[in-house]
C-alpha cells in the first residue's frame, strides 16, 4: 500500500496513527493480519502487510477520513493487492 501527495507531509502523524489503528482492529479479528513494514519518506508512506484485507481496510478508512483518490489493483491470482491513496 502506498500513500502519496503533498498532504502526507503536513498530516503524517495523523495518517500513520490511522494506519496503526486500522491494523490493530484487523488484528483483533484476524491475528495473522499485520503490518510487516512501514516506510516513510517526505511525500510518501509505504505499508507492507501479511494479507490483502488490511490494505483494503486502511485505504477505505483513509478515503472516509480524508477523501482523496483511492485505487485498488488485484493480482491475477487474487492473493495480492496494490492499494494507492493520494491527496
Amino acid at each position: 500500500m502506498t500513500l502519496e501527495g503533498t498532504f502526507i507531509d503536513a498530516h503524517r502523524v495523523e495518517l500513520v496513527q490511522l494506519i496503526r489503528n486500522q491494523a490493530e482492529h484487523e488484528r483483533e479479528e484476524h491475528p495473522m493480519h499485520r503490518i510487516v513494514h512501514l516506510d516513510e519518506d517526505a511525500d510518501r508512506v509505504r505499508v507492507s502487510t501479511t494479507d490483502i484485507h488490511l490494505p483494503q481496510r486502511i485505504g477505505e478508512a483513509l478515503k472516509r477520513a480524508y477523501d482523496g483518490e483511492l485505487e485498488m489493483h488485484y493480482g491475477h491470482d487474487e492473493y495480492t493487492v496494490r492499494v494507492r491513496w493520494r491527496r
